[in-house]
């Protein structure tokens, strides 16, 4: 698209924005879904727990004291379980946002 031809920046037409919105509306759930079964699923826990077992013995091989090698490995995997229930929560917003569409 040449220069004359591009839009101004912030200037969309109002059809185009419902187009773009539509297909987010319609990809973003499947895009969550398919996150949270790669988060959720029994390969991703023997994964989590392997990384777990690699990261404390990764600090433990470092010098840390036990104390702080298990803290901080509790961090490590506390960042994927928040990660996951934002995940979930957010499944959660977007059925309810959708129910309330079909009522409307």
């Amino acid at each position: 698209m040449s220069e004359i031809e591009r839009p101004q920046r912030g200037h969309m037409n109002p059809e185009e924005i419902k187009d773009i919105l539509g297909v987010v509306s319609k990809e973003i759930p499947g895009m969550i879904k398919n996150i949270m079964g790669s988060v959720f699923s029994e390969e991703a826990g023997r994964n989590m727990g392997k990384a777990a077992g690699a990261y404390y013995n990764e600090l433990k091989s470092s010098g840390l004291p036990d104390d702080v090698a298990i803290k901080m490995t509790q961090e490590y995997m506390r960042t994927f379980t928040n990660m996951g229930e934002l995940l979930k929560n957010f499944s959660r917003f977007d059925r309810h946002e959708r129910r309330e569409e079909k009522e409307d």
